[in-house]
């Protein structure tokens, strides 16, 4: 399977699509005015919406992070995936192992955001910035999944984030707007969903560290905390270059 920019993609079985921390109300809003918005005035459009997105997925939505018995976080995201075994003695958690599944997908999607750039005229700095987020998170993606693997847990693919959605990520008709859009208008949609997405991904590691007993294993610690610092740095980056548009 290929992207759309003739970059292969690994290629997974299909399975039912899930939707994690917005309501379906909400982003369907918010994908209507991205596809439907005029050209002018769109970054102040989105933005107006996105800055609305969080409350308003918050009033009627059932908790996303669950506790069972033990007080596992993260518990949403194990529906649709396979059941997890922890080995008796074995410093990571169940939580532990759906973070880095879920930010697997999470990862995935910011590439395919980013390898966009190159195609759709650009700005030069813009195309740094996308080439810059699609090597670093291709690379931490291909770490979690060797990590995942030798702990014996299933490692899905870099495109499982048409499948699983997270914090943060795009709808299908996001994707399609962002795919569509050229020039100026690419770069300023580009920009304010990979904030929405990374602020998704900062929000996943807060509920990794929240869960009890988790990321005590040092390679789930230090990438939690990788994240955290290379996202929070590329938030404030991007902020500065929309102002600048």
């Amino acid at each position: 399977m290929e992207g759309p920019e003739g970059r292969p993609l690994n290629g997974a079985g299909a399975r039912p699509v899930l939707q994690v921390g917005s309501s379906p109300s909400t982003s369907t809003g918010l994908s209507r005015l991205v596809t439907s918005a005029p050209r002018r005035g769109l970054a102040a459009l989105l933005a107006a919406v996105l800055g609305l997105a969080a409350p308003l997925a918050a009033q009627g939505n059932p908790p996303v992070a669950k506790r069972d018995s033990a007080g596992a976080h993260l518990h949403h995201h194990a529906e649709g995936l396979p059941p997890v075994t922890i080995p008796k003695g074995a410093l990571f958690t169940e939580a532990d192992i759906r973070f880095m599944q879920g930010m697997i997908a999470h990862h995935g999607q910011a590439v395919h955001m980013s390898r966009l750039a190159e195609g759709r005229g650009a700005d030069a700095r813009l195309q740094r910035l996308a080439k810059k987020i699609d090597l670093s998170q291709a690379g931490e993606i291909a770490l979690m999944q060797d990590w995942l693997r030798a702990n014996g847990q299933f490692a899905p693919a870099p495109e499982s984030w048409r499948t699983i959605t997270m914090h943060g990520m795009l709808t299908a008709e996001e994707m399609a707007a962002l795919e569509k859009a050229r020039g100026r208008d690419f770069d300023q949609m580009y920009l304010l969903l990979m904030i929405r997405h990374h602020e998704g991904a900062l929000k996943m590691v807060a509920d990794l560290l929240a869960s009890p007993r988790a990321a005590q294993d040092v390679d789930v610690g230090v990438l939690a905390n990788d994240i955290e610092n290379t996202q929070t740095a590329e938030i404030g980056l991007m902020r500065a270059m929309l102002l600048e548009l």
